[in-house]
């Protein structure tokens, strides 16, 4: 004698609807864990290329000659890179006109450094939205598969003259599938939002720390320059 409740018989017998909100889950929790993967390697090699540019950048090394390095890559500069190669592209640029000041040079490294700030930061958190929208309605969407779900179970159950628990037990545990789908995809999106978002904010840290430094090695440069004219 069969004994409980058969999970893909209950899936495959649930309501139309209430198979579609299913199926809306398990897409969503596909989608979501596609993105974690993502993420985790995209930001992993952010911190570790970041690390690699710091230990040449504070080694000494010309910075014309790590300038040359950066630009003849193949792959487009990004992470710390990206704010170097931004800020002395400018940096040249004001050194070329005839009467370059240390203000103007660093408002416009600075300016130059701020955009690709921005863009390496939109890089980071890309897919972070999707992450965070699937971590706050699934549950509410599972919610709702489970309601109709049991609705249709109770209305079912009115239609018969002798109701028992065994003819209610599928339709009830059908739709508390449906919740369950909900939350075991919104576990684990929440869990790599809240991760990765720290990650990115620590990112954005080391990014915006670099960017000061490199922006008063600049500056005592072109003073030195100036004087030394």
């Amino acid at each position: 004698m069969e004994s409980g409740l058969n999970f893909i018989d209950l899936i495959l017998k649930a309501s139309l609807l209430v198979q579609l909100v299913m199926l809306t889950l398990v897409g969503m929790s596909i989608a979501s864990w596609a993105i974690i993967f993502q993420r985790k390697g995209i930001l992993g090699r952010a911190v570790s290329e970041a690390r690699e540019f710091e230990r040449k950048f504070w080694s000494g090394m010309d910075l014309s000659k790590l300038y040359g390095e950066v630009s003849a890559k193949t792959v487009p500069a990004s992470g710390l890179e990206a704010l170097f190669a931004a800020g002395f592209k400018e940096f040249a640029r004001h050194k070329k006109s005839s009467t370059p000041s240390a203000v103007m040079v660093i408002e416009g490294t600075h300016r130059s450094m701020r955009v690709a700030l921005s863009r390496e930061i939109e890089k980071l958190e890309s897919g972070l939205s999707f992450l965070a929208t699937v971590g706050s309605i699934s549950p509410y969407i599972g919610l709702f598969g489970t309601v109709w779900g049991i609705m249709n179970a109770f209305i079912a159950l009115g239609e018969v003259k002798q109701a028992t628990l065994q003819m209610v037990a599928p339709g009830i545990a059908e739709a508390l599938i449906a919740t369950a789908m909900g939350l075991f995809a919104a576990i684990p999106a929440v869990m790599a939002y809240n991760r990765f978002a720290k990650d990115v904010e620590r990112a954005e840290t080391q990014y915006v720390n670099f960017m000061e430094e490199f922006s008063n090695i600049l500056h005592r440069q072109t003073a030195n320059s100036a004087e030394a004219k």
